[in-house]
């Protein structure tokens, strides 16, 4: 397995800078950000597609620096009820699925989006109950009448390109645990799997490593996050973990993502790495920083330090104590 990074926390650096960064710090793949919320800062997505001259460049910087590219991610709405805006995120999508076809990169990171409730409505819904009534009509609307058709669509366009599409399950989003991720890849294509991101889960109440056998004897995993959280339970004792406070109200949360270490100890991760290899997984972990508790830079050391004595450098060996 790699130690990866998501590479837009140091978007506020030129990406030669961040890569003899990440170079120096032990990390051996990126996850380069091509539009929607992690923005482009370090890669002009159109701009490539252009470019063959500038794809080699990039390519040949990374190289040079000993990092390979684990996905391009564009993380986006693109079944908004806004057209507008569903286009807009659409076509972000596509371009970065073309993009890496022509980088040579498998995968793309994405979310699954959310649509309206109902036709006619202008703000995405995020169904989670099935009463009253009307909450299960709208939750059904969404899956049969928006989602499930775009996705076949969209996982028929990246199946022509071979590139995997990597859908991160997140709250807000229609698909944010992995019966739900298991649901789209049963209704399009297995182009179509997960970027596994525990810390999403960790505070929903799923078992982590439960999910990762749940999604792995489907070979539903595409790509992974080493991103951390933590609930506090003095605040969720009170409230829950279905918590609208400001992630910059820090004391007040019910939970926090935190830096790799912070939110479960190292034997966890270890528990984490050994049950990606149980199912087959041997790609990157994508450490993506979003603890506000800390900077960037150190976030992102310390999860490489706490994941550097978990991976696996090498293949598995034979049993032979078992022959």
């Amino acid at each position: 397995m790699d130690i990866g990074v998501l590479t837009v926390p140091l978007g506020g650096e030129p990406i030669e800078d961040a890569a003899a960064y990440l170079d120096s710090v032990g990390v051996d793949a990126v996850e380069l950000g091509v539009g929607g919320w992690p923005g482009e800062d370090h890669v002009d997505r159109q701009a490539l597609l252009d470019d063959e001259t500038a794809r080699e460049d990039l390519l040949a910087l990374l190289d040079e620096h000993g990092l390979r590219i684990s996905a391009l991610a564009t993380h986006n709405n693109p079944i908004h009820p806004d057209e507008e805006r569903a286009g807009a995120a659409d076509r972000e999508l596509r371009e970065a699925i073309e993009l890496a076809d022509r980088l040579g990169v498998d995968t793309v990171t994405c979310f699954s989006g959310l649509p309206a409730g109902a036709p006619g409505d202008s703000t995405p819904n995020w169904v989670t109950a099935p009463w009253p009534t009307e909450h299960a009509d709208a939750h059904e609307y969404q899956w049969d009448e928006v989602a499930i058709p775009y996705w076949r669509d969209l996982a028929n366009y990246a199946a022509r390109h071979g590139v995997d599409v990597a859908v991160e399950m997140h709250p807000n989003m229609l698909v944010y645990e992995p019966t739900g991720m298991l649901a789209l890849r049963e209704a399009t294509n297995e182009r179509i799997g997960a970027n596994f991101d525990p810390s999403h889960l960790y505070w929903q109440g799923i078992d982590v490593t439960e999910a990762i056998r749940f999604l792995g004897e489907h070979d539903a995993i595409h790509h992974v996050h080493a991103k951390d959280a933590k609930v506090y339970d003095s605040n969720a004792r009170v409230k829950g973990v279905l918590d609208t406070t400001s992630y910059t109200e820090e004391s007040d949360r019910s939970w926090l993502f935190r830096s790799i270490g912070y939110g479960h100890d190292e034997a966890h991760w270890k528990d984490v790495v050994s049950a990606l290899r149980m199912v087959g997984y041997e790609g990157a972990l994508s450490i993506e920083h979003e603890d506000s508790l800390t900077s960037s830079r150190e976030g992102v050391e310390k999860a490489v330090d706490v994941l550097d004595r978990a991976v696996f450098a090498t293949e598995p060996g034979d049993a032979y104590w078992a022959e």
